[in-house]
């Protein structure tokens, strides 16, 4: 019988679609602890939500783009919540140009948060997930990294990395009963949606087939049931959560 998972570490889970990621699993069951760099209050809040569902919380401080950080989140969540089962790679940024103005800065800042943070912390749960041969990795890419996206060669190439990254891991981890995934949302209705000029945003809506974007909750439901046991089969899929918005 597939152990029971309880315990859930979602980076990034101050801002954004980790806002909705937190309290979703929460109401599944989960316990979690959720990252944060520099949105403090915003993080203590979630926690507030998490443990209105009746689980505890718990919020990290800790630059997903510091292998160290993420080696001590890990062991911290494992001594304080007693074990860990998923982890929600979420934490992300953007700082778009196109590629001719791109600085290096600019290219290293996204990659190392939104590529190099997501191996950071898969490379510091695998061997706990190896020894408990257990364990559900999500991961947060989006579908400009399946067909790119004008001014953003840095955060496509970093969310079309993750999905290589997400199917490798798959392939290794398969074999001790371990679990890994990716969504890859559309535009979704999140602060940073808010600051887009209404054209754009306008432009993302008539490029879906429903018509409408995604609400952060669209795309936690998604991740808690990649996080569920009803999900034990699935594996090295990347699941697009766009309204049709890719087609």
């Amino acid at each position: 019988m597939e152990k029971k998972v309880r315990n859930a570490l979602v980076t990034g889970g101050s801002m954004g679609i980790g806002t909705a990621i937190c309290p979703e699993l929460a109401r599944a069951g989960f316990d979690v602890a959720l990252t944060y760099r520099k949105h403090e209050a915003e993080a203590l809040e979630v926690v507030r939500v998490v443990e209105a569902a009746g689980r505890r919380g718990l919020a990290i401080k800790a630059d997903v783009a510091d292998f160290d950080a993420a080696q001590r989140v890990v062991a911290e969540v494992v001594e304080r919540l007693g074990g860990l089962d998923v982890l929600v790679n979420n934490a992300g940024i953007n700082w778009d140009g196109v590629v001719w103005k791109m600085t290096e800065e600019q290219w290293d800042t996204v990659i190392d948060t939104n590529l190099k943070g997501y191996f950071n912390f898969i490379r510091a749960v695998s061997p706990l997930f190896r020894e408990q041969r257990s364990g559900k990795i999500v991961n947060v890419t989006s579908i400009n990294g399946l067909r790119g996206k004008f001014g953003q060669a840095n955060y496509s190439a970093s969310k079309a990395g993750i999905i290589g990254l997400t199917k490798v891991v798959a392939r290794e981890l398969g074999k001790y009963g371990v679990n890994v995934n990716a969504v890859a949302p559309g535009m979704v209705k999140t602060a940073m949606a808010e600051k887009i000029p209404p054209e754009v945003l306008q432009a993302a809506v008539d490029e879906t087939v429903l018509k409408r974007i995604a609400e952060p909750e669209d795309v936690a439901a998604v991740v808690a049931f990649l996080c569920a046991d009803a999900a034990r089969q699935i594996t090295g899929e990347v699941i697009k959560i766009d309204g049709g918005q890719y087609i």
